[in-house]
């Protein structure tokens, strides 16, 4: 049973960080009735946000943690899905038995909207992206949020029992959920990744399972057939699971058959969408489109409308996005991917020979796997930031024959530009984390693009 409004009048609650998400939670908190308070390690001078809501009676403490800010008093408290749980006033918190959550929870116990949670290593914001634009197509009543555009709890509460709510998750929201239960989720693929958070595969992947955890006959669970984790998982799901498929035929979903992206439903009724080969994202991501068909299909979505837009949707920004074509050598943006999975998949998109720029945030991590990809799609490489050397390092190991570094992103560019003959692909696809020199995979995409277009 969802909290009602009500149900947070006169709680005192503690929000953890001053990001987007934590504003937003915040005033919806207070326009309940709640007590709340907003800490965040930021100066009030790297705030701006700390004076409208002080003015709206929301209390906020700035520049650090107090040592007394955990007690027994708090009924709940929200934290920003980054911070970590290993952190003194978390454990502190979990001690004191007070309720830790992400917005995500929040969110779901406050809309009438049924909702669409997608989450995985990869793909989630392709994914999250073409279910809204199918549902739009489609004249399903829709809005994406979370990740995407507006925070969760931006939109939720002011949503009715029509409409789905589209939300990408990351394994950092769903740790921090107790009751969420999604009418539809979907798990694309697990891959290693944010372990330095998470301490373990097995919180990486208890995190991710938190998606399924509360759904109940008459929920959907799409999962990846293409994937031995997710058949594992499929055992454990307690909603109609679903899959998707480039590889085998699926009992209710939507698989590539003899060259055609196929859709079964349950019903036992089985029929064409389009030729694959009329899917417009490119390489490893039809199964993004794949999974995109499924979860909307399961939303009520007419066929015509998934066939549409699986014609015309290229991708999102900064996720093999095509950004120019400059003296017959083609360049791509993919910032957003962040680990070497995700930068192989993107390798493995193209035919063409590759110029690959990768580096940036230092986590640890030594690229063996990246070892075997290099060999067969790299011309070269150029590498930049914290991990450069050591990506450097490992295209040596493959035998990659143009090798160059660079401190940044508009240095790099240069330097593939003159590595790239006509016929070749400049690719950024990093394989880090852009917080050693950027804000976000963002502007670090952003840059990239400003420096090829400046070439």
């Amino acid at each position: 049973m969802k909290p009602s409004d009500e149900g947070y009048a006169g709680k005192k609650i503690l929000v953890l960080g001053l990001a987007r998400s934590g504003v937003a939670v915040a005033r919806l908190l207070h326009r309940l009735g709640a007590e709340v308070t907003v800490n965040d390690r930021k100066p009030r001078r790297e705030a701006p946000e700390a004076e409208a809501l002080e003015k709206a009676g929301i209390q906020v403490v700035l520049g650090g943690h107090p040592e007394d800010l955990i007690h027994r008093e708090w009924d709940l408290l929200v934290k920003n899905p980054g911070i970590p749980y290993q952190v003194p006033l978390i454990r502190e918190a979990e001690t004191l038995g007070i309720p830790v959550v992400t917005e995500v929870e929040i969110a779901w116990q406050l809309t009438e909207a049924p909702m669409i949670g997608i989450t995985g290593s990869n793909g989630k914001t392709t994914t999250t992206s073409l279910v809204g634009r199918m549902l739009d197509r489609g004249k399903i009543p829709a809005r994406v949020a979370g990740n995407i555009g507006m925070a969760l709890s931006e939109v939720a509460p002011g949503m009715g029992e029509e409409e789905w709510l589209v939300s990408e998750l990351s394994s950092f929201q769903l740790k921090g959920t107790l009751q969420f239960r999604p009418r539809i989720g979907a798990l694309l693929n697990l891959f290693p990744a944010h372990l330095d958070y998470h301490g373990s595969m097995k919180d990486y992947l208890d995190s991710k399972k938190k998606l399924f955890v509360n759904q109940q006959p008459g929920d959907i669970a799409l999962l990846n057939k293409d994937s031995g984790v997710c058949r594992e998982l499929a055992r454990e799901m307690k909603g109609e699971v679903w899959w998707f498929s480039r590889q085998e035929e699926v009992e209710r979903g939507v698989m590539v058959k003899e060259g055609w992206v196929t859709a079964r439903l349950p019903v036992g009724e089985e029929f064409p969408l389009l030729p694959a080969s009329q899917v417009r994202l490119p390489g490893v991501h039809m199964e993004n489109a794949l999974a995109a068909s499924a979860i909307s299909l399961a939303a009520g979505c007419p066929a015509d409308a998934l066939r549409e837009e699986l014609r015309s949707f290229t991708g999102v920004e900064h996720r093999l996005e095509f950004v120019a074509t400059i003296d017959g050598v083609q360049y791509y943006n993919d910032s957003k991917a962040t680990n070497g999975k995700a930068a192989t998949s993107a390798m493995e998109s193209f035919t063409e020979p590759i110029i690959l720029i990768a580096g940036g945030l230092d986590r640890g991590v030594d690229f063996r796997e990246l070892v075997p990809v290099f060999q067969k799609r790299l011309k070269g490489i150029v590498t930049y930031g914290e991990a450069g050397d050591v990506l450097l390092k490992r295209a040596k190991e493959a035998g990659v024959p143009l090798r160059e570094r660079a401190e940044e992103i508009t240095e790099a560019v240069a330097r593939a530009s003159r590595l790239a003959a006509a016929g070749d692909v400049v690719l950024l696809s990093p394989a880090c984390a852009s917080w050693d020199l950027y804000t976000s995979f963002e502007e670090r995409g952003s840059m990239f693009k400003q420096a090829v277009h400046n070439l």
